[in-house]
C-alpha cells in the first residue's frame, strides 16, 4: 500500500516537471512581438525670416506699391521742407526753383535736370518773426523777392546772388554766407498779408526789360514795384470787397485781379520814353461770369487771359483790343469746369497756369491736379491726391528743362505735405 502511494507521488512529480518543461520551451520558441514605434514629436522649424526682417520686407513692399501707384507724369519730388510749402516760383531760365515754407525759410533748388537724384539747395532764413507768404524771382535768376508777414504787417525783402549753387555740390549750407538783403520795405499793405507776388519783364512798348513786380494784398490794394531798385511804382485799388489773387502779363503791360465778384478788372502799366513807369491806369473790365472769379492767369502771348469762376465755367478772353476806342475785350471760349466732387457738384479751381507753349492749362482743386487743353477744354490728364493735402501753389518752368537729357515742359506743385513735385506736361493731340 505504501509502495503504491510512493509511486503515485513520483509520477505526479514527473508529470508536473514535464508540463513545466513543455511550457518553458513553448514560450522560448514564440516570436517576439514587433516593437511599437514611438509617436513622432513635432520638429522645431526655424523661421526663414526673423520678425525684424519680415517687417522690413513689408515696408519695402509698401514703398514699391507706393511707387507703382505714383502718377505717370510725376518725374521727381523735392524734399527737405519741414513744414507746409506755401508758394514757389521758377527763374526766367528755368534752372532755379524758389520755394517759401511755413518753417520760416526760403529754399532755392538748382534744377539742371528734373530726373536728377539730388539737387543743390540754397537755404535762406528770414529775419526773426517773419513768415514767408509769397515769392518771385527778380532780375533773372540772380535775386529773389520774398513777401513775409509779421506782427506789425507785411514786408518785402530782396535777396541778391541766390542763383549761385553751393560749391562742390554740397547741400550743407552752414559754411556759406547768407545772401545779402539788397532792399526791404515794411508795412507795405498795412497789417494785411500778401496773398501773392507776380513778376514779369517789361518788354512792351518802351520797357527796358527790367523786372516789374506786383504784390496783391488780402484787402483791396495791389502795389507795383521795380524789381532791382525796390522802388514803388504805383498802387491800384480793386474796390471789390477783398482780393483773391492778381497776375501780371508776361510782357509787363497788364495787371488783372480776381476778387470775390464776377467781374475782372484790368490795369495797364504805361511806360515813358525813358523806360520808366509813367502811370498805372485802369483800362478794361471782363464781364460775363455769373459768380465770383476764383483764379486767373495770362497766356504766354500776353494777349489772352483765362478766368475760372464759381459759376462752373472757364472763360478765355481776348484782351488785345483797342480799348482807347471803347472796344471791349471779347470772350473767345466758354468751357465747363470738368472736375466734380463725390456728390456730383462742380469743383472750384484754386490755381491755374498755362504752359509756355500756350497749349496746356494746369488747374488745381484741393489736392487734385488737372490738365486741360486750352483750345478745346478737353481733360488731358488728372492726378487725384497729387499731394497728401491741399495744393498750395503751381508754376510752369518758363522754358523746357532737360529730363534725362531730353527737353521737356515741367510743372512744379507745392503742398501742405511739405513736398514739391515736378510733373511732365501731358501730350496734346492735335485735332
Amino acid at each position: 500500500m505504501a509502495m503504491a502511494m510512493a509511486m503515485a507521488i513520483l509520477l505526479s512529480i514527473l508529470l508536473g516537471a514535464a508540463i513545466a518543461l513543455l511550457f518553458f520551451l513553448s514560450r522560448r520558441n514564440r516570436p517576439s512581438p514587433a516593437p511599437v514605434p514611438a509617436p513622432d514629436r513635432p520638429k522645431k522649424v526655424r523661421p526663414s525670416n526673423p520678425p525684424k526682417k519680415r517687417y522690413a520686407s513689408a515696408s519695402a513692399s509698401a514703398d514699391k506699391d507706393a511707387a507703382k501707384k505714383q502718377h505717370h507724369l510725376v518725374v521727381n519730388t523735392l524734399r527737405g521742407h519741414t513744414d507746409s510749402v506755401t508758394t514757389l516760383h521758377f527763374s526766367d531760365d528755368g534752372c532755379n526753383l524758389a520755394t517759401a515754407c511755413a518753417d520760416g525759410a526760403v529754399r532755392v533748388f538748382r534744377v539742371d535736370d528734373v530726373s536728377s537724384k539730388s539737387f543743390k539747395i540754397l537755404r535762406i532764413n528770414l529775419p526773426a518773426g517773419a513768415h514767408p507768404t509769397a515769392i518771385a524771382f527778380s532780375e533773372g535768376a540772380s535775386s529773389v523777392v520774398v513777401a513775409a508777414q509779421a506782427l506789425l504787417g507785411s514786408s518785402l525783402y530782396m535777396y541778391a546772388d541766390v542763383g549761385a549753387p553751393p560749391a562742390g555740390g554740397s547741400k550743407q549750407q552752414g559754411k556759406l554766407s547768407p545772401p545779402e538783403i539788397k532792399w526791404e520795405h515794411h508795412k507795405i499793405h498795412g497789417k494785411e498779408s500778401v496773398l501773392n507776388l507776380a513778376a514779369a519783364r517789361a518788354t512792351y512798348g518802351t520797357g527796358d526789360r527790367s523786372t516789374i513786380l506786383i504784390s496783391c494784398s488780402e484787402a483791396t490794394d495791389i502795389k507795383v514795384w521795380h524789381g532791382k531798385s525796390g522802388k514803388e511804382l504805383g498802387t491800384v485799388d480793386t474796390n471789390q470787397l477783398k482780393n483773391n489773387m492778381a497776375d501780371i502779363s508776361p510782357n509787363g503791360r497788364f495787371i488783372a485781379a480776381a476778387a470775390f465778384t464776377a467781374d475782372v478788372k484790368l490795369w495797364e502799366i504805361v511806360y515813358s520814353k525813358d523806360s520808366s513807369v509813367k502811370e498805372v491806369t485802369r483800362v478794361m473790365q471782363l464781364k460775363g461770369h455769373k459768380s465770383a472769379v476764383t483764379c486767373l492767369c495770362f497766356a504766354p502771348n500776353s494777349e489772352q487771359i483765362i478766368t475760372a469762376s464759381k459759376d462752373g465755367t472757364i472763360r478765355v478772353w481776348n484782351i488785345n483790343v483797342r480799348y482807347q476806342l471803347d472796344e471791349d475785350p471779347k470772350t473767345l471760349r466758354v468751357l465747363a469746369i470738368p472736375l466734380h466732387d463725390s456728390k456730383g457738384s462742380v469743383c472750384q479751381y484754386d490755381h491755374m497756369s498755362v504752359s509756355p507753349d500756350g497749349k496746356v492749362l494746369a488747374t488745381t482743386s484741393g489736392s487734385t491736379l488737372q490738365w486741360l487743353c486750352v483750345e478745346t477744354g478737353a481733360v488731358l490728364d488728372t492726378a487725384e491726391k497729387a499731394h497728401e493735402g491741399d495744393i498750395t501753389g503751381i508754376a510752369w518752368a518758363p522754358r523746357t528743362i532737360p529730363n534725362g537729357g531730353v527737353p521737356a515742359f515741367v510743372l512744379a506743385t507745392a503742398g501742405v505735405d511739405k513736398k514739391v513735385k515736378l510733373w511732365l506736361a501731358p501730350k496734346v493731340i492735335s485735332t
